[in-house]
């Protein structure tokens, strides 16, 4: 965005698109307080808005000339006292599509334009009413989908990992600061940096920027869902125990087996965390097309997901097959990290539960029968252990945003070479290179370091009205 579009007065919906009964209209930016002079009439007969308190709603009537367009609710904003810092003006109107038309329309004739996406967001953060790590939190709020994911976007948007990440950045500026000084002096060698003093605090920066860039896988799948694939042989119960869980006849259920040939996937909260789970095509070799086709998207999916539930009908599997079975998935799966939960489904066709399956390698067997929906609180139960590891009052400090993980990254690989420089008594001047690169990282998180670049690129993926 071109500099001086920022000097424009913006307009656009703030509501979805489409009929109800109320939308909302904002205009922001030095005239927006004139542009609503000139279309808006109190009902009061008062007809300058600067005669009204800021924050003060105002009923009267949208006019174009004589003609009526509308009696709406208007709010004024006085700057700096407002979203975007500058002054604003939000228009409270009946939800016609048509109505919203002729409002916007009549504003961009006195003088404003359509904002661009996450414009008005954009001006905020440029504004100072927010850093960047803040305004990308807003975002994340919109589309949050559980009270983990809003939790999470609200402590971010409150200031709480921008914090955290500026006392780092501030505890390395000062370094950096004494490094450049003794460049200044250098012909007199001198050192005002303490290198053991800068070890030490290498090794604090480094510790809770590794611990916060490896919260990002726990903070990412919070974020956008704990992805959960659900796999077994053929006719085994899969789209049974997916229907179960969501309570609804969401996948096809039949005795034939093979009728799953591609994923399903449903998101459900449980505990306040989104659960995605992904109903796959039954794993055996086959020689339909379609079905192996679908075989190999499992696997896809399997490498996705953070949690496994690998189900089999308890009344037909022995021991030895399913332990053959594990070590064959691991062998192809490959990754410790994920969580496998076996599910020993159809109990309603068993006369008794069979001890031998509770020592079963060391993994937990969960007893159901999806038919029945038996037991199934015992695995919702089960899944919410996986987000009990980062308890509710440390999500604040949660990573869920790919790019902050990247500078995280880049930070922690500058620190690095800070101390592999050190150790090697490299000079002052090589350095100060590596110090300014951490700091480039983690003020980028911010915005305190950024480009025109980044900037379109964040604020592109917001909505107009936002």
């Amino acid at each position: 965005m071109k500099k001086h579009q920022l000097q424009d007065t913006i307009c656009a919906p703030a509501t979805a698109a489409g009929v109800a009964a109320i939308a909302i209209i904002r205009l922001s930016g030095n005239k927006a307080t004139d542009i609503a002079d000139g279309m808006f009439k109190p009902a009061g007969g008062q007809k300058e808005l600067a005669n009204f308190s800021s924050h003060k709603m105002i009923f009267g009537h949208i006019v174009r000339e004589e003609s009526l367009i509308d009696e709406v609710l208007l709010t004024r904003f006085v700057a700096p006292h407002s979203y975007t810092g500058e002054d604003m003006v939000e228009v409270s109107c009946h939800g016609s599509p048509y109505i919203q038309q002729q409002i916007l329309n009549l504003m961009i004739e006195l003088g404003a334009r359509m904002a661009h996406p996450g414009e008005f967001t954009m001006r905020a953060f440029l504004n100072g009413r927010m850093d960047l790590s803040q305004a990308e939190a807003v975002a994340d709020l919109i589309s949050s989908n559980s009270e983990a994911s809003r939790k999470m976007a609200m402590n971010q948007m409150r200031g709480h990992f921008s914090k955290r990440i500026m006392e780092l950045r501030q505890k390395i500026l000062e370094f950096s600061a004494l490094i450049e000084l003794e460049l200044d002096f250098s012909e007199e060698d001198v050192e005002f940096a303490n290198r053991d003093d800068l070890l030490d605090l290498l090794n604090e920066t480094e510790a809770e920027i590794n611990a916060l860039r490896d919260s990002f896988s726990m903070g990412n799948v919070l974020k956008l869902g704990v992805p959960v694939a659900i796999i077994g042989k053929p006719n085994v119960g899969k789209s049974t125990l997916l229907n179960a869980i969501l309570n609804e006849e969401r996948a096809i259920v039949s005795e034939i087996p093979g009728t799953t040939r591609d994923a399903i996937e449903d998101t459900i909260t449980i505990g306040g965390v989104a659960f995605r789970f992904i109903d796959t095509a039954g794993l055996r070799e086959s020689e339909d097309t379609i079905e192996k086709v679908g075989i190999g998207r499992t696997y896809e999916k399997i490498q996705q997901a953070s949690i496994i539930l690998y189900i089999f009908d308890a009344s037909q599997t022995s021991l030895d097959e399913i332990a053959e079975t594990m070590k064959e998935f691991r062998e192809r799966v490959g990754d410790e990290n994920k969580r496998l939960i076996l599910i020993a489904n159809k109990i309603d066709l068993m006369e008794e539960i069979p001890h031998h399956f509770r020592s079963l390698v060391d993994l937990e067997t969960i007893f159901v029968s999806a038919k029945r929906k038996e037991n199934i609180s015992m695995l919702t139960e089960s899944l919410l252990k996986t987000v009990e590891q980062h308890p509710e009052e440390s999500r604040d400090l949660l990573v869920t945003n790919s790019r902050h993980f990247e500078a995280l990254t880049g930070a922690g690989k500058a620190i690095e070479a800070i101390r592999k420089g050190i150790t090697d008594q490299i000079p002052g001047d090589l350095l100060s290179i590596d110090l300014r690169t951490a700091l480039h990282h983690l003020g980028s998180i911010t915005g305190e370091v950024t480009s025109d670049e980044i900037l379109g690129e964040i604020f592109g993926r917001f909505c107009i009205g936002k």
